[in-house]
């Protein structure tokens, strides 16, 4: 009886260097079609765990933990310095689905910095902002912007407690003028101080008192 022998099933070449090419765990760098390249950990061809990315096109850098293929965890975010080619920390803190959510830091082009909560990529929660004319914001944002009770320090020491909305200052708040010596307090509507009272607030300690107290009523 003759023997029948069937030629072996081999799997195409493309399967083997397609199983070879799945990343998973440690890997060195990898390098993307668009130039970026990353160095770290992957799971089932996903960056996650804890890697470096470089962006080919801006240079930028971000660094710390990823999870499914996006930066999820904490990790920080660089750019060079166009003139020093130096890397500028843009941002440190946590992160969720690509975006800053969390506490963290952010240092902006203009010198101003901003400290505290975030969500979806946008200020919300309680913060501290540092602006360029050296005022300082301290207290509730909401999508990007002061909302609910905050507090605002002049350069001059001067400050605002109270209220915000969009912005801006809204509802119940007092106004320490400290460089004359006086206090208003009464009510806000978009910037702009609607009724209240003005009283003498720390006269005799003000540097640039006005001419004459105000009366009691």
């Amino acid at each position: 009886m003759p023997i029948v022998k069937y030629r072996r099933a081999t799997k195409p070449l493309w399967y083997e260097w397609d199983r070879k090419a799945q990343k998973c765990g440690l890997r060195h760098t990898v390098y993307a079609v668009n130039g970026d390249q990353y160095t770290g950990e992957w799971l089932d061809n996903l960056k996650h765990g804890k890697g470096i990315q470089v962006y080919k096109r801006t240079g930028a850098i971000y660094s710390g933990d990823w999870k499914f293929g996006k930066r999820d965890g904490y990790g920080s975010y660089s750019i060079p310095d166009p003139v020093t080619k130096e890397y500028k920390k843009v941002y440190a803190g946590w992160w969720r689905d690509d975006k800053e959510c969390g506490y963290g830091k952010k240092y902006y082009p203009s010198g101003e910095s901003y400290e505290g909560e975030w969500s979806d990529g946008l200020r919300s929660g309680w913060g501290r902002m540092y602006y360029r004319d050296g005022s300082i914001y301290e207290g509730q944002w909401l999508v990007d912007q002061p909302n609910g009770q905050g507090m605002l320090w002049m350069p001059n020491e001067d400050r605002y407690e109270g209220g915000w909305k969009d912005g801006k200052k809204h509802g119940p708040g007092k106004f320490y003028y400290l460089e004359k010596g006086q206090l208003f307090e009464g009510i806000w509507a978009a910037d702009i101080p609607k009724c209240g009272i003005m009283i003498d607030f720390c006269r005799d300690e003000a540097p640039a008192p006005t001419p004459y107290p105000i009366p009691k009523v």
